[in-house]
């Protein structure tokens, strides 16, 4: 056995021996494993572990206006009409103030079911309180803790925000729409906490053009993020062609009435300007007193039907 062991072990050491090169200046270099070259990188064996260079974590792009816009803002010394603004300066409550909170209520239900921070506020005709509903609606939501609006004059043709504020007319929106004012110089911080106001500035012949020129959308691309809430007073929907324009850059519509003195067709004619958009619901403005009881009632209206009684 131990012969037969030996001569296999002979024959495997001759086998070994005839496949391995012979040594020398003139022998071949031995194999190695073949490199694995990444572009830009020093080639590695396929033996080494092959680590891949690490991707730079994404640039996340700063938040709009982050420069501490609303931080440099001063703050303007306003004289409120007390006639026109009914939510208080102070802590209390006031004729009229429930229907504000209960249309604030409506407005924060209606968000939880969609995306909604711009609203516009219209009105069919003339004189019908949209712009009192604006203000007062912007005091209602800033009562709460926290909650941060953003009030826009959007009439430019007759503007009268500033009037029910006792702010300054101008600079405003027209004079950042032309170049002739930035954002810092035309937002105005009132004496309640986290309320700004954009006036709508000096009258202008051609609101329409400005509103269209793309400024506009830039101002709230920046500045919305950055509230609550932003609300637009518009001009009448009926009569000017500013609401349709201004309620493409908005995320819904709320809609005033006069009781009793809105034409039901002037009404009607309004919705239908506003079936493309979001239309929130309709603020019934100027209820007699005996009526409900109270100086101001706003009914709310969701999708034209109204939730108190049913009817269409």
């Amino acid at each position: 056995m131990s012969r037969i062991h030996d001569a296999l072990k002979k024959a495997e050491q001759e086998r070994l021996g005839a496949s391995r090169p012979p040594e020398g200046p003139d022998s071949p270099a031995p194999r190695v494993p073949a490199a694995v070259v990444t572009e830009g990188a020093s080639p590695r064996t396929v033996e080494e572990p092959v680590v891949m260079p690490r991707r730079p974590a994404p640039v996340v792009p700063s938040t709009p206006a982050s420069d501490g816009l609303l931080e440099r803002c001063t703050v303007a010394a306003w004289n409120p009409d007390p006639k026109r603004i009914i939510i208080p300066q102070q802590a209390g409550s006031a004729l009229g103030m429930e229907e504000f909170r209960s249309l604030r209520s409506r407005l924060y239900q209606t968000r939880d079911t969609a995306p909604l921070r711009t609203v516009l506020i219209t009105s069919a005709l003339p004189q019908e309180g949209k712009t009192f509903v604006a203000a007062n609606l912007a005091h209602a939501i800033v009562r709460q803790r926290e909650r941060r609006v953003l009030l826009i004059d959007g009439d430019l043709r007759w503007s009268r925000l500033h009037q029910l504020l006792g702010a300054q007319l101008s600079p405003g929106l027209t004079e950042y729409l032309r170049g002739e004012a930035d954002e810092l110089a035309i937002l105005q911080r009132g004496p309640l906490e986290n309320l700004f106001f954009i006036p709508g500035g000096k009258s202008v012949s051609n609101p329409s053009e400005l509103i269209a020129n793309g400024r506009l959308k830039a101002l709230l691309d920046r500045l919305a993020p950055l509230f609550d809430w932003v609300i637009i007073d518009s001009p009448p929907a009926i009569t000017m062609s500013d609401a349709s324009l201004l309620a493409d850059l908005s995320d819904g519509v709320l809609m005033v009435v006069a009781a009793g003195r809105t034409p039901f067709d002037m009404a009607q004619k309004t919705r239908e300007l506003f079936r493309k958009v979001r239309l929130l619901g309709v603020a019934l403005n100027q209820v007699e007193p005996h009526t409900t009881g109270s100086s101001y009632y706003y009914g709310y209206y969701d999708g034209g039907k109204n939730k108190k009684n049913g009817k269409e």
